[in-house]
């Protein structure tokens, strides 16, 4: 028991360091590709990954029709539209503020479990760290609702902000239609999926794509891919399985740690007052409303 929990926190910290510090990444990679083609790559080199480990441990996916479907749904919700969108919104704002507003997963995905999963309802707790955590979100919101040349930056907001519903749905769903579902298969078979979506959008989205040339950016698609996509995905869907759906979207605690700094030593990104206070609202009101998750073992 105490060996699974060990393994269950290390892979916890291991896909925090990895996502929070993705942000890093694509805001490197947006700078000369769209962000469409950004996602696409992203998740061809993640295949490099995911299709030969499926392969050498002899799990393929499966021919069902529904479960193809539940698939294809997972694909789109937790990979396709999330990281089009994170990587849409780091256009407009700073990679750091796009860690921490990601971080608001859970609390989406508290809304979203009180009414799709049985044994996973919003108690007066959770209410409470709820409306703490939204809070936390406007305040880093306000400053550009109040401006009117930083419209973009408030765009860039809302589509992190979207991708972070995605990603809470996804969740839930994953958790509630494809549970027993073994990891290596939820992986490779959302992330191909993802993929192909992404390459069909990408003439319409982005016409005529730009092609990555700059070794700078084939080393974040790099990256991205083998380590953000394919060994995230596989921690990620672990826990999932073992932890449920609220409790494995806290590993966005750890998002903002690792997204603040990284944008602040690598990019010189501003470090403000505002930040922080909208930084701590939501991660104090994370920890409220999912406590009584974390206690369970």
């Amino acid at each position: 028991m105490i060996q699974m929990r060990l393994r269950e926190w290390g892979a916890f910290w291991l896909l925090g360091a990895i996502w929070g510090s993705s942000f890093l990444w694509i805001k490197i990679a947006v700078a000369e590709i769209g962000p469409v083609t950004l996602a696409a790559y992203r998740l061809l080199f993640g295949l490099l990954g995911l299709l030969p480990l499926a392969w050498m441990t002899g799990q393929a996916i499966p021919r069902d029709r529904s479960l193809l479907v539940r698939f294809l749904g997972l694909a789109v919700l937790n990979t396709a539209l999330p990281f089009a969108l994170i990587s849409w919104g780091e256009i407009r704002i700073a990679s750091g503020l796009a860690a921490i507003l990601n971080g608001s997963t859970p609390l989406f995905t508290l809304i979203i479990a009180h009414f799709w999963l049985r044994d996973e309802k919003i108690t007066p707790r959770r209410a409470a760290g709820l409306a703490l955590g939204f809070v936390g979100v406007v305040v880093l919101m306000s400053r550009d609702l109040r401006a009117p040349a930083a419209l973009e930056s408030t765009w860039g907001q809302a589509a992190v902000l979207a991708a972070s519903c995605s990603y809470a749905v996804a969740a839930t769903f994953a958790r509630a239609a494809l549970r027993g579902q073994p990891v290596v298969v939820q992986a490779t078979a959302s992330v191909l999926m993802a993929d192909a979506v992404l390459w069909l959008a990408v003439p319409v989205a982005e016409w005529p794509p730009r092609l990555p040339h700059l070794p700078g950016t084939w080393l974040a698609l790099g990256w991205l891919g083998l380590l953000g996509s394919c060994v995230a995905y596989l921690l990620y869907y672990y826990l999932i399985n073992a932890w449920g759906a609220t409790r494995a979207t806290i590993v966005t605690y750890v998002f903002p740690i690792f997204g603040l700094f990284l944008g602040v030593a690598a990019l010189r990104e501003p470090l403000t007052a505002q930040l922080i206070a909208g930084t701590l609202l939501i991660v104090t009101g994370i920890a409220t409303a999912t406590r009584v998750s974390t206690a369970r073992t």
